[in-house]
């Protein structure tokens, strides 16, 4: 029985990976004197990354 997948596609899908580890390599602030540090291995989106943003900018 043959697979039933296309022969090829124009585009192909990203795979995600896998997070593994921890950084050592840019942890560092570049900007200003605040940051936000991530405690687990997950994807952050850009809708997450503002709402923490606009969190901290109301809190001080």
């Amino acid at each position: 029985m043959a697979a039933q997948i296309p022969a090829r596609v124009k585009f192909r899908k990203m795979h995600r990976g896998s997070r593994a580890g921890v950084a050592w390599k840019g942890c560092n602030i570049s900007f200003g004197e605040y940051g936000l540090q991530a405690l687990d291995r997950a994807w952050i989106t850009t809708r997450q990354i503002e709402a923490c943003r606009q969190t901290i900018t109301r809190q001080m």
